[in-house]
């Protein structure tokens, strides 16, 4: 028989044992309930991996001025920015192993690039919208936009992180930003210079404005920054319609770039010059997702008018 103080050790250990029991239990109950089966925004389950991006986890170039609206509606912002990058900028900072943009074996290099499609706010702009599917991206859809956009990463991360946002699935999202893009003409002094440039960004804004008549001032925004006040991007803004507009806020030159000088390296193409040729080369086909562009085409016909 138990003496009484073993009896008393007993008891105790049980109800401490019974309270820790009853209030796991407790807890248990009140996380399963908090925010019900919605995974944490940011933590959805993903597609395509978006190795090789090119362009790092990021935009790299992008900028937030008055932060983002708590949530992203897909479908509901107020103008896109069509984002142009000055790709021998990126080259002369991080693209050392970017084999397929800055260190391809034919010689040639890229100029302007499309990095994006941005659905913005007038002060602001949503990012990786969350859709009732999965954000993936079909091979043949990122193979139609490889002449414009050279990385395979890059494709899949823009459409997680601002073709979401967009309303569009990604043929349709890619489809308009390849328009968008074909109906930009680059004035000819960026389609594939060989010596570097000292311009301000007032100049290359009038550059683009006299190559694009359809174009106001108040339509297009130069991004440089990093070391030289390099030239890195080229923004154009558009209605959700495709119609050139003006720019919202955050689309301030002064903020993106208040330097009088810009540096614009060259692209140093060491490929055999064949300007004719991309005249007289026919467009490229319609975007498919049944018929796939190969890619990357190095002779794309900048200012094609659809």
């Amino acid at each position: 028989m138990l003496k009484p103080h073993l009896l008393l050790t007993v008891f105790v250990l049980m109800l401490v044992v019974g309270l820790g029991v009853h209030f796991a239990t407790r807890q248990s109950g009140s996380w399963s309930t908090s925010d019900g089966a919605s995974p944490p925004r940011g933590d959805t389950t993903t597609s395509n991996s978006p190795s090789g991006n090119g362009y790092g986890s990021g935009d790299g170039y992008r900028h937030n001025y008055g932060g983002d609206r708590e949530s992203g509606v897909p479908g509901q912002f107020d103008y896109y920015a069509l984002v142009l990058s000055w790709s021998p900028s990126y080259c002369a900072d991080k693209g050392d192993d970017d084999n397929a943009q800055c260190n391809r074996r034919d010689g040639r290099r890229y100029s302007f690039v499309l990095h994006g499609l941005w659905p913005q706010y007038d002060y602001g702009y949503p990012s990786s919208c969350r859709l009732p599917r999965r954000p993936f991206v079909p091979d043949n859809v990122i193979a139609s936009m490889q002449d414009i956009m050279p990385s395979r990463g890059l494709v899949i991360h823009e459409y997680r992180t601002h073709g979401t946002c967009s309303g569009l699935d990604p043929a349709q999202y890619f489809a308009t930003a390849h328009r968008l893009f074909d109906g930009i003409t680059i004035p000819q002094q960026f389609r594939n210079p060989f010596d570097k440039q000292f311009i301000s960004p007032t100049d290359i804004r009038s550059e683009f404005l006299r190559s694009n008549p359809q174009l106001k001032p108040d339509m297009i925004a130069i991004v440089c920054g990093g070391a030289g006040k390099g030239l890195k991007e080229v923004r154009i803004c558009f209605s959700k319609d495709g119609q050139p507009r003006t720019c919202g806020r955050n689309e301030n030159q002064s903020k993106l770039c208040s330097t009088d000088s810009v540096f614009v390296p060259p692209a140093r193409s060491t490929a055999r010059e064949d300007t004719p040729q991309r005249q007289n080369s026919p467009a490229p086909a319609s975007i498919n997702p049944q018929s796939p562009l190969p890619g990357p085409r190095m002779d794309y016909d900048y200012g094609r008018r659809n």
